[in-house]
């Protein structure tokens, strides 16, 4: 071992202590080790920041910002709402769920893929009673299952794809993981359809701030367009079309007021609804129902052409000047440029006109504004910001357009028109360009720290190629497993991956173990190709713990999860993975001797 190896090797060793100690951040642990390795002088300056212009960095945040998009389009919720009435038990809710969400993250990020879909499950557990404990743990295996079937689905499949990159002179395209990941999703599947029995069912899940703050019924205006396509239409229709969570407090028309309208009244072009509802079905009704925001129709003040139109909560403090006063009253729109879209107040059903409603302290407000323009209405008002979060409420969908840019970006890639990085770049510009993501709503869906955290990992893993430790390691694998069955060494390098993963984050994981697998397999005279593949699969299947994996992370808290509830699942479908998967990667990449 050289003196450069040895700083090489003991940079990443504590690096990996600093992981599995968790007393720091992941990003933080990277670029401690990133300016270290610059340091010791294993990582040269002019290297120090190439991961942040490396095609993983690229591919990994554009593919957020897509399925960002795709999520808000909405087109899964109404592709899933005709069978959303026909899932009344587990058995039918667990593999339904399961599977749109295995086939959602086959073209999005598999994280993407699961925040999709998991308001839906939290609705039909609701309405259904069943237990969020049940539904959300196979969902979130079922989107690591996904991941793993195309280029984009999961960071370890890209990572992967690098390396081989780097060490062979080719990448893998976006299908060359479908024979194998394809065939382990349908096997996990399976698997869930009645695995799922063994998660309790008992547990409640914990309420973070904005399910708390979703919980309130909002009250909010709406207005049947004179132009309205929907002449026929009941009350009862407008209530099915919230799917029951929204419903009509009064109906305004030619000046006369009707309280809690009778289901059978028709609504009339003109026709003023004053609708109450958590925010999410007030969003569906409007959208569904082709119902315009009464307050919403002015335009907003703008103090630059590149200002954004923002929708925010807000609290009414004790001192605030709407206490006592109304909308009307204070001509919110004329003095501040703001527009009142919803009124919430704990414990009460309010029946007023919207712009009359006297404010209460304590009363949550939903106000439309220029994003320069909101923070100054704010405090002249003496209103307090809640914490950020998305608010719709009749906002412009762009249905069809994200599915299509989506399904381009997959084509040029299929077709290798264009490399994954470019076309996925593309298809990011393409959805802000469009307006079917804002700029500030991209920013927000790429997640930093997991950016950071590959950025700078990459040059302290290439560390370990440049000193030629990787050659190194595999050398003294490569002497254990001689003379064994190649099947063995596939085997072990898949289950170290899975190993690694819960400590080191399943990108770290691939950045250090990758390099040493294919090297191994060089060395023992065999297709790296299979190792590679190995390790990808290993790193995107920690079935085993909430912390390896932000799918795990992210059912955590609404499922009401503890720490070894994962692996009671998790468990068998990891046996699973690695009895099917070793003899099946070696099927579809033989490993057989190199020419």
């Amino acid at each position: 071992m050289t003196f450069d190896q040895g700083l090489a090797f003991g940079l990443v060793a504590v690096t990996i202590a600093a992981f599995i100690w968790g007393r720091f951040r992941y990003d933080v642990v990277a670029v401690c080790a990133l300016l270290a390795g610059v340091a010791l002088g294993v990582v040269p300056a002019k290297q120090a920041f190439s991961g942040f212009s490396n095609d993983i960095t690229v591919i990994i945040a554009a593919a957020l910002v897509v399925s960002a998009a795709f999520a808000k389009s909405g087109i899964v919720e109404a592709v899933l709402r005709p069978l959303i009435p026909r899932l009344k038990s587990e058995r039918s809710q667990v593999p339904v769920l399961t599977l749109a969400v295995t086939l959602l993250s086959t073209a999005t990020k598999n994280v993407g893929a699961l925040a999709i879909l998991m308001p839906v499950a939290l609705q039909i557990s609701r309405r259904t009673g069943s237990s969020p404990s049940r539904l959300l743990m196979p969902m979130a295996f079922g989107a690591m299952m996904g991941g793993m079937v195309t280029l984009v689905g999961t960071a370890p499949n890209i990572i992967v794809s690098q390396v081989r990159e780097e060490m062979l002179g080719k990448p893998f395209t976006m299908y060359d993981y479908t024979p194998v990941g394809l065939a382990l999703a349908v096997l996990g599947l399976a698997f869930l359809a009645f695995g799922y029995r063994i998660l309790p069912k008992d547990r409640a899940p914990a309420v973070n701030i904005e399910e708390a703050l979703a919980a309130n019924a909002y009250l909010t205006e709406v207005e049947a367009p004179e132009d309205w396509s929907l002449e026929k239409t009941r009350i009862a229709d407008l209530h099915a079309l919230a799917q029951g969570e929204a419903r009509v407090m009064m109906l305004l028309r030619k000046g006369r007021k009707r309280s809690r309208p009778h289901p059978n009244l028709k609504v009339l072009p003109g026709d003023v609804l004053l609708v109450e509802g958590e925010p999410q079905a007030l969003d569906e009704l409007i959208n569904r129902g082709k119902l315009r925001l009464t307050r919403s129709d002015r335009p907003v003040a703008m103090e630059e052409p590149t200002d954004e139109v923002r929708v925010l909560e807000a609290v009414v403090g004790a001192e605030s000047t709407l206490v006592g006063r109304s909308a009307q009253q204070l001509d919110l729109y004329g003095q501040h440029g703001v527009n009142l879209l919803a009124v919430s107040r704990s414990g009460y059903s309010l029946k007023q006109h919207l712009n009359r409603i006297r404010f209460k302290a304590g009363d949550v407000v939903v106000l439309q504004g220029g994003e320069r323009n909101l923070p100054a209405a704010l405090s002249a008002l003496g209103l307090l910001p809640l914490a950020e979060r998305e608010v719709r409420l009749g906002g412009i969908r762009h249905a069809i357009a994200p599915a299509l840019i989506l399904a381009a970006a997959m084509i040029l890639v299929a077709f290798q028109v264009a490399p994954v990085a470019i076309a996925f770049f593309g298809a990011a510009v393409a959805m802000i360009a469009i307006g079917a993501l804002r700029m500030r709503e991209a920013y927000a869906a790429i997640d930093g720290p997991l950016i950071v955290l590959i950025a700078a990992m990459i040059p302290v893993s290439e560390a370990i190629q440049s000193t030629g430790g990787a050659e190194l390691i595999g050398g003294w694998l490569s002497s254990v497993f001689r003379g064994q069955a190649p099947m063995l060494a596939l085997f072990s390098i898949m289950a170290a991956a899975m190993a690694a993963t819960p400590f080191l984050n399943n990108a770290a994981t691939v950045l250090i173990v990758a390099p040493v697998g294919a090297s191994m397999a060089r060395q023992l005279g065999l297709n790296p190709d299979p190792f590679l593949m190995a390790v990808a699969v290993g790193a995107a299947c920690d079935f085993l713990t909430p912390i390896g994996h932000q799918c795990n992370t992210l059912v955590m808290g609404p499922g009401g999860y503890r720490f070894g509830d994962y692996a009671r699942l998790g468990a068998p479908l990891t046996v699973l993975v690695l009895m099917i998967g070793t003899p099946l990667i070696a099927y579809v990449w033989p490993l057989r001797a190199l020419s």
